[in-house]
């Protein structure tokens, strides 16, 4: 059963999005704004940021701001937060979602920056973000939300090639799930939802090129036994097999993240009921004492 939602009106609230320069977090901006809210987008990638700012104010005509930051430093996020404090007073809407994917490896061929990194922004630009904002969007007693962007690979179901991916991803959807349970605890009237990007194909998001920013300081201490791959890339491979790979449009997700943040639902999911057969199925594994992902399972992706 879902929680009494705390926003069902997007008209003049102030939203908050990391990684909101391209991909999923882009789509959330145009979604937002289109629903009448005032936007502040952040994203370490400056040029980028500008560009889509610039697009959605002439697409919607909306009130957008951008401010650069770095998810992974807790005083970048300060300084966004004061940042937006310092424009309109006040934060509604809080999404969590930039993100950062390694390289694929066996745990014991990563290396400890692949660790560093992903964490570092998974999961710390996350608390950050928490840390930053929910203490004054509690002292403002304004109806607020937070949502975490995690993944079904923490969520539901790792992939277990992608382990420093999938165990960041767990990390956010446990904290999340706290963060939940102590603001209903203290009655404050903020919701909190686990959106997990999934649904009929492949996510094209920069998610495939993140290495594109990745600090020198956190560059993998050895190469990477393969090459990175982007959507393009498979999708012409298909091509070239007589195969065609879908893809699931951005648009619909970050539709249904404004739909469950309407609705008070906690879990943002496209393909809910299929990701909750999982689950069982995991649980029956649990209960028999077996690890829950056997050998040769490919996870869920997302």
């Amino acid at each position: 059963m879902s929680a009494a939602p705390t926003i069902t009106d997007f008209t003049g609230r102030v939203v908050v999005i990391t990684g909101g320069a391209a991909g999923i977090g882009r789509a959330l901006a145009l979604a937002f704004a289109r629903a009448g809210a005032v936007l502040v987008l952040s994203d370490i990638e400056k040029d980028a940021l500008s560009a889509t700012v610039e697009a959605l104010r002439a697409e919607t005509g909306a009130e957008i701001s951008a401010v650069v930051a770095d998810v992974s430093d807790d005083t970048s996020v300060e300084a966004l937060a004061d940042e937006v404090f310092r424009l309109h007073g006040r934060t509604h809407v809080l999404v969590n979602n930039a993100g950062v994917g390694p390289p694929a490896a066996k745990v014991w061929e990563t290396t400890p920056n692949d660790w560093r990194w992903t964490f570092g922004v998974n999961v710390h630009g996350v608390v950050n973000g928490i840390r930053a904002f929910v203490p004054r969007m509690i002292a403002s007693g304004e109806p607020g939300h937070v949502v975490n962007t995690s993944s079904g690979d923490g969520a539901v179901a790792p992939m277990p090639g992608a382990s420093v991916y999938a165990a960041s991803k767990a990390a956010v959807s446990i904290l999340t799930e706290c963060l939940g349970a102590q603001l209903a605890q203290e009655g404050h009237p903020i919701g909190v939802s686990l959106f997990l990007p999934a649904g009929k194909g492949l996510l094209d998001t920069g998610l495939w090129t993140s290495d594109r920013n990745r600090p020198a300081q956190l560059a993998r201490e050895r190469p990477r036994e393969t090459a990175p791959t982007t959507v393009a890339a498979l999708v012409a491979r298909a091509a070239r097999a007589g195969h065609e790979v879908p893809i699931q449009p951005l648009d619909e997700l970050a539709d249904d993240v404004l739909a469950g943040i309407r609705a008070g639902e906690y879990v943002l999911m496209l393909g809910r009921d299929g990701a909750a057969a999982t689950l069982r199925e995991r649980a029956e594994r649990f209960a028999a004492g077996d690890n829950p992902t056997p050998a040769g399972n490919h996870g869920l992706a997302g």
